[in-house]
């Protein structure tokens, strides 16, 4: 097997130290008191029964401690993919009959899976990166959005059909006149609990303290006959074996390839977020292995789609778990859970589960990351508005295309802008640099036009090269136009027929195109092209120091003798 798909597990297990057993369990037993309440949240977020949250805490737990290679990573499940969850399930079972929501959500997850782990055979890592940051700060944004104005009703204790975003907003706006107000105090209370916890005791287990608070309220104060809403009976026990069903496959693929999407794509994130320093990297291609394995088991026992939980994992690693033997302590919590506290998780309020889930939902939604993008690039900002809005106005699976699309149309309108500097010398050393009205006593050379050219050069930006170099050529009427290639990365066919043309009509009109400094890559790829037999090695130069040199010792001679000196060579 080779290295970028070996085993974790085999790495830092020999190595583990007896003085890291107590923080890697205490860290897990904390985590579970922030991964079992939000689980059973983000279980009802996607319209599903309450106990595939308690599922989800724990079977994607244990396999991704045997193949993952972040160490304090904790997957069960987030916000994100619960909400994309709950709307392409609501899609397939639309009359929310339990057995079908359970049946398409267990293939669901198991071709979240089977994505993962193809992507990790085809070595497709790179993927992590490959929606923008603006981007996804947009399209987080829009989840946030959706699932707090989702759990409103929850908090409100007011019941309506569910629609579109508009028809939600005017159902909740129609409905305020009949609100339950105990169930409000309950939501409310619940919100300024976890929001206080984490503001002034930041590590305690807030969403569990909510519970345990909510649930005495309910003993104690017999809200069931103030028009609160209880959870219910939640089966206690494990979950059961079962082989999803492949009847649904044709209508599910796309969300689960969109899901698998966003699940690598948070779990990479927070992995690279919670590295500390001496510990190994995590490894793109490991990591869609762990996280598809942890899928594709979980789906066999009952569990949602599962990814790396960003507010678990920081737990997890301020509390001081060293080792993923943390994300076992949390599973076997959760395992006590399901088969002894069960009964009496059922005693909580609807109105708890959408205040945690609320409280954790305003997270995504972060202002000032759109200042700073706004602050620094118009451009940018606009994507992270797109995206934003594509999530709200369209849904949430459809908001991922929105995002995709807005970052290849981003990546192409980057690509069609090729940087071009004018470049002089800094007085009395052998610094090139960019022309600048503050750098005037910067040294020029008339007849030489120093030209840096930065970056990929291939077939979307080639003409634009073409465009810029020519109108630079008009402006300075030079003899020589020297190109410093030294930041040119790759230098497609496109861009070898557009310099190969330049060429011609440089020498047509009386003007040398030399190119300097290219790397080795670069310069094998225009000697095997025609431009190199053109150019010749006396114009291809090792640096603009020598160019400038052979320039200065270049005879003076008319633009018609330097054409046919040309055409000689």
């Amino acid at each position: 097997m080779n290295s970028g798909l070996s085993l974790p597990l085999l790495q830092w297990l020999p190595a583990y130290r007896r003085e890291w057993l107590r923080p890697d369990v205490v860290a897990g037993v904390t985590t579970a008191a922030v991964v079992i309440p939000k689980s059973l949240a983000y279980a009802t977020i996607a319209g599903l029964p309450i106990q595939v949250g308690l599922y989800t805490a724990f079977i994607p737990l244990i396999v991704y401690a045997m193949l993952g290679s972040s160490r304090p990573m904790s997957t069960t499940t987030t916000t994100t993919i619960a909400i994309l969850t709950g709307a392409e399930l609501a899609i397939v079972a639309p009359n929310g009959d339990p057995a079908m929501l359970l049946s398409a959500c267990a293939l669901l997850t198991f071709m979240v899976g089977a994505i993962l782990v193809l992507a990790s055979i085809c070595r497709l890592g790179f993927v992590a990166s490959f929606i923008s940051e603006p981007v996804l700060v947009g399209f987080k944004a829009g989840i946030g959005a959706v699932i707090i104005i989702d759990q409103l009703p929850k908090i409100l204790g007011i019941h309506f059909a569910k629609g579109s975003l508009l028809h939600n907003l005017q159902e909740i706006a129609t409905g305020l006149g009949h609100l339950s107000w105990a169930t409000v105090a309950v939501g409310v209370l619940t919100i300024a609990i976890i929001g206080g916890i984490e503001k002034f005791r930041h590590g305690w287990p807030a969403p569990l303290i909510a519970i345990a608070a909510a649930i005495a309220g309910v003993t104690w104060l017999d809200l069931p006959q103030h028009g609160v809403e209880l959870v219910g009976a939640i089966p206690s026990g494990l979950p059961t074996f079962a082989v999803p069903s492949l009847a649904l496959a044709s209508e599910l693929w796309p969300a689960a390839l969109g899901i698998a999407l966003m699940s690598f794509t948070e779990t990479a994130a927070v992995g690279r977020a919670f590295v500390a320093p001496g510990e190994p990297a995590p490894k793109p291609n490991t990591e869609l292995l762990a996280t598809g394995a942890a899928n594709a088991a979980g789906a066999l026992l009952g569990s949602m789609p599962a990814g790396g939980g960003m507010s678990q994992t920081a737990v997890n690693r301020m509390v001081g778990a060293r080792t993923q033997v943390s994300g076992l302590v949390t599973a076997a919590m959760t395992l006590l859970t399901m088969l002894f506290l069960a009964p009496v998780l059922g005693l909580m309020p609807h109105a708890v589960l959408a205040g945690i889930v609320i409280v954790y939902s305003v997270g995504l939604i972060k202002p000032a990351e759109f200042r700073n993008i706004l602050a620094i690039r118009r451009t940018e900002f606009l994507w992270a508005v797109a995206a934003f809005v594509g999530v709200m106005l369209i849904g949430t699976l459809k908001g991922i295309l929105v995002a995709i699309i807005v970052s290849l149309l981003a990546l192409a309108q980057q690509a069609t802008k090729p940087v071009i500097h004018v470049l002089g010398r800094k007085r009395g050393t052998n610094i090139f640099r960019e022309r600048m009205p503050d750098r005037a006593d910067d040294e020029t050379y008339p007849g030489l036009l120093l030209l840096r050219l930065e970056g990929r050069v291939f077939f979307l930006n080639a003409e634009q090269i073409a465009e810029k170099v020519q109108a630079l050529v008009v402006e300075a009427n030079p003899r020589v136009v020297a190109i410093d290639m030294q930041g040119v990365i790759d230098l497609e066919y496109s861009a070898l027929k557009m310099f190969t043309e330049a060429e011609q009509r440089r020498r047509e009109s009386g003007v040398s195109l030399w190119l300097v400094e290219m790397s080795s890559q670069v310069l094998a790829t225009v000697q095997r092209a025609p431009l190199g037999k053109i150019l010749g090695r006396e114009r291809m130069l090792q640096s603009l120091e020598i160019a400038v040199e052979r320039y200065r010792n270049m005879p003076t001679i008319t633009t018609r003798g330097l054409e046919n000196e040309q055409k000689k060579g």
